[in-house]
């Protein structure tokens, strides 16, 4: 059974269980002392630029986590949006694990702009006033927008004129970049972002993700917050493996590309039956209002989520191996149900 509810609920590609048995054989130093993390790490390297530091993690949670804490002081706070998944799906691991701050901000299209963000830089100076230090975003955001690398560049050289870094929740990132046929790099390293949470699991990977940071300073300051983060992994060499496997050649690009295609199929058809999209669809996600019963019926075959209920939108969400009829057949059913 295939599902809209998420592109976690995908499996794993063939491809990363093939690599994953290459690399079980033999013993090999533990903790990413072994060779298939140091040839993941230079995997990594060509779609992230050279100037960066690498670690991998067991999840996104843990490398968001290890991202904010590497870039905050005990004072400092990080402006997001409303929606962000640090926000509002990691059961305040950021605020407690990280010992992070939050200030949410609202956003109709889950971007923030320079102008969003200035009137929360008055109190800058004023001890009495938590610091913000850290924008955080996420590409693709959790409204299915995309930033775009000059919307990212302005962003990034906003934050650094007022002394502040910028992290992107990168946890689709992949999508990201092939919905805008640029490398992952131009969304990265070019538009000058201080940290990246490199996701690979929405992608087709078992469960690997890795905290990036650009500029090499303070490396191992990081490497112990990963390690009190609890996100080094003891067999590091089958985090690694799932890493290979995708970006060793072009198998995430082949993903990412499939997923997209898959939710603009998804528009197309969603649209056909006087369904109203709620949010530009420019990669894998895709928001429409449906009414509270028809949902219900859909749900029970189909699986997806409710997202925002004042105005009844659902959010439907493409993998890797979404099938076309798949597409087809709930867009059928949609038709059926309507008629």
């Amino acid at each position: 059974m295939q599902m809209f509810g998420s592109d976690n609920y995908s499996p794993v590609h063939p491809s990363v269980l093939e690599e994953l048995a290459r690399v079980n054989t033999g013993h090999v130093i533990a903790y990413g002392g072994d060779p298939y993390t140091a040839e993941a790490i230079e995997i990594l390297h060509k779609h992230v630029g050279d100037e960066c530091d690498i670690l991998i993690t067991f999840n996104g949670t843990g490398a968001n986590v290890i991202c904010l804490s590497g870039l905050l002081k005990p004072w400092q706070a990080v402006v997001c949006t409303r929606t962000a998944h640090i926000n509002t799906d990691e059961g305040g691991a950021p605020e407690r694990i990280a010992a992070a701050k939050l200030i949410p901000i609202d956003s109709e299209d889950g971007k923030l702009v320079p102008e969003m963000i200035e009137p929360y830089l008055g109190r800058l100076g004023d001890e009495h006033s938590a610091q913000p230090h850290v924008i955080s975003i996420s590409n693709v955001t959790e409204l299915g927008t995309v930033y775009t690398p000059d919307e990212l560049r302005t962003l990034c050289d906003f934050a650094h004129s007022n002394g502040m870094k910028v992290h992107c929740d990168g946890a689709r990132i992949g999508n990201a970049a092939t919905s805008l046929g640029v490398s992952i790099k131009e969304l990265t390293a070019d538009v000058g972002l201080d940290a990246l949470s490199f996701g690979g699991t929405k992608n087709g990977l078992m469960g690997a993700e890795a905290a990036v940071f650009f500029g090499q300073t303070e490396p191992f300051v990081r490497f112990l917050i990963r390690k009190q983060s609890a996100q080094l992994a003891s067999k590091m060499r089958y985090l690694a493996a799932q890493f290979i496997a995708l970006y060793r050649g072009d198998i995430w690009l082949e993903c990412a590309q499939h997923a997209n295609a898959m939710t603009a199929k998804l528009v197309e058809g969603l649209q056909a039956q006087g369904c109203e999209i709620t949010h530009s669809p420019d990669a894998n996600e895709v928001f429409c209002v449906m009414d509270p019963a028809l949902y219900k019926k859909l749900n029970e075959e189909f699986h997806f989520y409710p997202w925002d209920a004042t105005r009844n939108e659902v959010r439907l969400v493409t993998s890797w191996d979404t099938e076309p009829a798949l597409v087809d057949t709930f867009i059928k059913r949609l038709g059926e149900l309507q008629a």
